[in-house]
């Protein structure tokens, strides 16, 4: 059984940040929330998602498993108004996604779970630096890196943090101090990261005031945030990119 109210706006949210990574996905729902851990295909970035029962208007579910086709549902959810409030009831023998918004219902299949990928085994990484910024800030480095070159550099050195994109010829370079940061956890940091895959990892934090970076050197970087006031989170891990010799 699963039953549940949220703003369409918060889903909408919520949707796109595990749209940057897969394309399908195996929806934990559970009394206490739903949650998601998902691998890219190139087995690049991992998606982990949680989104607590209190970030709904109504939920009621007992725990089960089903299959999302996150295309399908973002192109329903591009009818619905900012403000507009998403119903959805699991018809369970069916296999099926009731959803009403804006006066409209839906029936959307649902696939079996069994045909997605399983859930990845989360790494557990001791990286020694953490930065903590406004999510806007990360953005707009990522975007001038990506008029620059295909990879960006991220590192801390001392008690700056710094990103770091060069071309052929063009170089841009975005340093930022302790006194500029939300938090600054010093350590050893720097390694590459593809802006095929970053520049979509941060889309969702433009409107966060809070991310943190978790940082090495040559290891992934965690990217963290809150969303839905506190009642959810996002985690993404990216393998860095090895440059050889």
């Amino acid at each position: 059984m699963f039953k549940a109210a949220i703003n369409a706006e918060l889903l909408k949210d919520a949707i796109a940040s595990l749209a940057v990574i897969v394309d399908e996905v195996r929806f934990k729902i559970k009394p206490e929330g739903i949650s998601v851990k998902a691998v890219d295909p190139a087995n690049v970035a991992m998606g982990i998602f949680e989104l607590g029962s209190s970030a709904f208007e109504e939920y009621s579910a007992d725990e089960c498993e089903i299959g999302l086709d996150l295309n399908k549902i973002t192109d329903l959810l591009g009818i619905a108004d900012r403000n507009d409030t998403v119903r959805m009831e699991l018809e369970e023998e069916s296999n099926k996604l009731l959803i009403d918004v804006g006066g409209l219902s839906y029936t959307l299949s649902l696939l079996d779970p069994s045909t997605i990928r399983a859930e990845p085994r989360v790494p557990q990484l001791e990286l020694p630096a953490k930065v903590v910024l406004n999510g806007a800030d990360l953005r707009r480095a990522v975007k001038a890196a990506e008029k620059i070159s295909d990879h960006m550099l991220m590192g801390v050195s001392g008690d700056t943090f710094y990103m770091e994109a060069k071309g052929d010829t063009d170089q841009v370079r975005l340093e930022m101090g302790r006194d500029q940061l939300i938090d600054l956890k010093a350590g050893e940091a720097c390694s590459l990261f593809s802006l095929d895959y970053l520049t979509d990892i941060v889309k969702p934090t433009n409107k966060v005031n809070e991310v943190t970076l978790s940082l090495g050197r040559d290891f992934p970087i965690l990217i963290d945030f809150e969303i839905a006031n506190g009642a959810g989170r996002i985690s993404y891990l990216l393998a860095p990119r090895i440059e050889s010799d």
